[in-house]
């Protein structure tokens, strides 16, 4: 595993939209993988919010590893992979599991996330596709993708304040 946090350089002002949104969707995640820099494991996988007991660090990269299976792999990308998620069980992508630690998750969340910019290489944004039986484009579903990393970066800023107060990007 890279050591933590990692570089995150904002993204140029002068890129077209499809490479904004790729750029942002790296820099957001890059953003959450260095919010556990400094968590000890135990705080990693913590649970400090009661109306959240599966909403842990750990848990929302997990959370988010299963979100780019979904939707850029199986959706955009048409790959026949496993899903990452349980659709009787909507917390079941976030519990931790034996043998989930900070460097097994970010490793994980690592592959997808180098899986996902594979698939999109070169994908034109007005590329129309089938998600969840209904048409679709991949730009739009790709913005989806942002704004679902987006929000969970803010649900780890607020976790990681509760655990040791660190505030901050």
């Amino acid at each position: 595993m890279r050591s933590l946090p990692r570089p995150r350089p904002f993204p140029p002002t002068d890129l077209a939209l499809p490479d904004a949104v790729l750029a942002f969707l790296d820099f957001v995640q890059t953003t959450m993988v260095n919010k556990l820099a400094g968590l000890t494991e135990a705080q990693a996988a913590s649970t400090p919010i009661p109306t959240s007991p599966v909403m842990s660090p750990l848990g929302l990269i997990k959370h988010l590893t299963a979100v780019l299976r979904q939707h850029v792999q199986i959706h955009i990308g048409g790959l026949d992979l496993p899903v990452l998620w349980d659709s009787n069980d909507h917390d079941a992508e976030w519990r931790l599991v034996p043998g989930d630690t900070i460097a097994t998750v970010i490793a994980r969340f690592d592959d997808e996330c180098a899986v996902s910019r594979q698939t999109l290489a070169g994908l034109d944004m007005e590329t129309r596709i089938i998600a969840y039986g209904k048409r679709n484009r991949v730009g739009r579903l790709l913005v989806d993708v942002l704004q679902e990393c987006a929000r969970h970066v803010g649900h780890m800023d607020i976790v990681r304040e509760l655990i040791d107060g660190m505030k901050g990007e």
